[in-house]
C-alpha cells in the first residue's frame, strides 16, 4: 500500500521500549476489549492459555493504580526504529486523515489515539500489563493501541500472513476498536456484557467483526494507494486469526462457545465489506440489534 510519509506533530506515537522478558511496571483502569485480543492471538498464536493470560491483566489492575501511560519521545526518532516503525507511523497518520472527517460530520468528537510501538518484555498500559508474547491490542481507558512489532514476524513465520497491508490491517483493526470507543459503543458494549454474561463472547464478536470492517473501510476509502497483492494479504491475515483457524492449528476442538473474535469466514467477510462499501454505515449491521 503506498502510504504518504507521516508529518512530525501530526500524530501521537511513543514507545514504551522493551527489553527483559517481564512487566515493565505497574499500571490500572477499566478492563476492555484489549484483554480479549491478548487472550486470543496471544494464547492461540504463542500457546498460553486464554484464561491465564485473562487473569495476569485482571490481578494486575486490582492491585496497582495510574495511568500506565509511557512518556512521549521524539516522533521523528520512534518512526524510524526498527523495521516496521515508519510503516505503522504512515498508516496512523492516515488513519488519522481518514477518519477524523467522518467523526466531523456526524458531530461527534474526534481524538487521535497514540501508538505505542515497542519490542521485547511486557508493555504497561491504562489497561494494566501485557507480557512479551501479547498480540497487538487497544486500551480504552487511555486511547492507546499497543503494538509489538515482533508480533509481525510471529504473523509471517508461523501463520503465513506476511507482507505490508496485513501488518496494516492488524493496526487498522485496533483503531477501528478506537472508533468503537470515541462512539460510546464500546462503553454500551461492556455495560450489555455485565448485565448479561451469558452474551459477552457473542458480543465480543460483533465487536471484532465491526473493527475488521472498519479496517476494510480505511482501506476502501484510500483505495488509490491499494497496490496488487494487496487484499489477498489482508484476507490471508484476517482467515490466519479466525478462532476456528488459531483453535485448530493450534491443536484445540473448534469451540464455538468459546470465540471471541469470529470465524475465518466472517473476519474475511467482516473487512471485505468495508473494502468494498468504503462506507462505515455498512460496519453498522453488526449492532443493529444490541
Amino acid at each position: 500500500m503506498r502510504l504518504n510519509p507521516f508529518n512530525t506533530g501530526n500524530i501521537n506515537v511513543r514507545s514504551s521500549g522493551g527489553g527483559g522478558g517481564g512487566f515493565p511496571g505497574g499500571g490500572g483502569g477499566k478492563l476492555g476489549c484489549g484483554t480479549l485480543v491478548i487472550a486470543a492471538i496471544g494464547a492461540l498464536v504463542f500457546g498460553i492459555d486464554p484464561m491465564q493470560t485473562i487473569g495476569v491483566v485482571e490481578s494486575v489492575q486490582q492491585t496497582t493504580g495510574g495511568s500506565g501511560r509511557a512518556s512521549s519521545t521524539d516522533e521523528q526518532e520512534i518512526c524510524t526504529r526498527g523495521p516496521y516503525a515508519n510503516e505503522a507511523c504512515n498508516a496512523l497518520q492516515s488513519l488519522n486523515q481518514t477518519w477524523a472527517p467522518e467523526f466531523q460530520r456526524v458531530n461527534i468528537t474526534f481524538e487521535q489515539p497514540f501508538l505505542d510501538l515497542y519490542t521485547g518484555g511486557g508493555v504497561r498500559s491504562g489497561c494494566g500489563n501485557a507480557p512479551s508474547s501479547a498480540g497487538p491490542f487497544y486500551c480504552p481507558a487511555d486511547k492507546g493501541i499497543y503494538i509489538n512489532t515482533e508480533f509481525y514476524d510471529q504473523m509471517d513465520r508461523q501463520m503465513g500472513a506476511g507482507g505490508d497491508f496485513a501488518r496494516l490491517y492488524v493496526l487498522a483493526h485496533e483503531y477501528g476498536h478506537h472508533i468503537q470507543n470515541l462512539t460510546g459503543l464500546a462503553g454500551q458494549v461492556r455495560s450489555v456484557q455485565q448485565q448479561n454474561p451469558r452474551r459477552s463472547n457473542e458480543l465480543q464478536v460483533r465487536m471484532e467483526l465491526q473493527a475488521d470492517c472498519y479496517a476494510g473501510v480505511w482501506a476502501g476509502k484510500n483505495r488509490n494507494l491499494i497496490e496488487p497483492g494487496d487484499m489477498q494479504e489482508g484476507m490471508t491475515a484476517a482467515s490466519a486469526i479466525g478462532d476456528d483457524t488459531l483453535q485448530r492449528n493450534a491443536g484445540q476442538r473448534v469451540n464455538p462457545e468459546s470465540f471471541t473474535h469470529g470465524t475465518s469466514q466472517q473476519r474475511m467477510q467482516a473487512l471485505r465489506s468495508g473494502l468494498d462499501s468504503a462506507d462505515d454505515g455498512v460496519c453498522d449491521a453488526y449492532f443493529q440489534n444490541l
